[in-house]
């Protein structure tokens, strides 16, 4: 059965001088999926109508999008649509990785009638939002020095680890996919060896993912606490063990849950200053994600931006980089609305 909606809470955006067209945007993830209508702005995109879906409770995109037309009153008259979708795209087509779904950007266009149909990896949608989100969108964790002639990544962990680069080209930040997050994990220290030891014993081969996510948080806590039960967890839904286990940190009601959040500080600064030095990305380095701002003060700390720092010969280089978190849980939203806006330009234009 499929559940109710939710109302998403949102900053209402000054829309600039607005320029005509409705644009469609979606961001699927393996949890929820975000849908809004958008009215296109000579900046950004502003929102008409945002709702969140359990991503698990319908059968298939389409499905969403026929219960968010019920909700939005009646059939979707938009000009274009942008999808950002938790997973590879291929000639035009996704496979979602943490559900079983195939989204197709051609099947997209045939049901909403229309033909400017985009789609887009998820992280590819944050990142596509990182030149619009305002300052009160953004929460710092190293000033730095941004360079206007620089390149850009977005790391995001949530119910997965997403990876983006944005290369300058032509003066302007064009979003790259990725699938970095399931590359090989890279421990730094002993007790990350260990722990590598531990994934690689039961995977075959230990991802960054298998750190830096929801599920990876688990992983962590169950390396710390070996055979013991941790009183944070008890009568905890598996879905939420994730915030549990932050929660017990963050309070220090556990000293092995303090252990586990540390090491997922650590890695996250590690990977992130790895995306740094792989992208050279000096026009700063971005983390999306459902997790990051819920863990903001262990962010800013030194663990973190220690194993960000640390990298030899490029140290002084990542010192100067600026790190933000995204704070505005709907840029991935935001950011497929941008593409289908940059999609509705692109007819006006031929």
């Amino acid at each position: 059965m499929n559940a109710a909606p939710e109302v998403v809470t949102r900053v209402h955006y000054n829309p600039g001088v607005a320029t005509s067209g409705t644009v469609l945007a979606a961001d699927v993830g393996g949890t929820k999926t975000l849908l809004g209508l958008f009215e296109c702005g000579a900046r950004r995109p502003r929102p008409l109508l945002v709702r969140s879906y359990p991503t698990a409770a319908f059968a298939s995109f389409t499905d969403i999008l026929m219960a968010f037309a019920a909700d939005a009153g009646g059939p979707l008259r938009v000009d274009a649509a942008g999808v950002g979708a938790a997973g590879p795209v291929v000639d035009r087509r996704a496979r979602l990785t943490n559900i079983v779904w195939d989204i197709s950007a051609h099947e997209i266009g045939a049901h909403l009638g229309i033909e400017r149909a985009g789609l887009l990896n998820d992280l590819t949608a944050i990142a596509t939002s990182a030149d619009v989100l305002t300052p009160e969108e953004l929460a710092p964790l190293q000033a730095g020095t941004r360079r206007a002639d620089g390149n850009a990544a977005v790391i995001a962990a949530g119910t997965g680890l997403g990876v983006a680069f944005l290369h300058r080209l032509g003066g302007r930040l064009h979003p790259m996919a990725s699938e970095g997050g399931h590359a090989d994990f890279a421990p730094r220290t002993d007790r990350e060896i260990e722990l590598l030891r531990m994934l690689r014993a039961e995977y075959g081969r230990a991802e960054v993912e298998h750190v830096l996510s929801g599920p990876g948080l688990v992983h962590v806590h169950r390396f710390t606490h070996g055979p013991e039960a941790c009183a944070a967890l008890r009568q905890v839904a598996p879905d939420d063990r994730a915030a549990a286990i932050s929660q017990a940190a963050m309070t220090v009601q556990c000293p092995a849950c303090v252990e586990t959040l540390a090491i997922f500080v650590g890695v996250y600064g590690a990977e992130a200053g790895n995306l740094a030095v792989r992208g050279l990305a000096t026009a700063g380095v971005y983390l999306g994600g459902g997790i990051a701002p819920k863990i903001l003060p262990l962010l800013r700390s030194a663990t973190f931006l220690d194993a960000f720092r640390d990298k030899g010969a490029m140290s002084e280089l990542v010192s100067q980089v600026p790190v933000h978190v995204i704070v505005n849980a709907e840029a991935g939203l935001l950011g497929a609305a941008v593409y289908a806006q940059a999609l509705l330009g692109s007819r006006a234009r031929e």
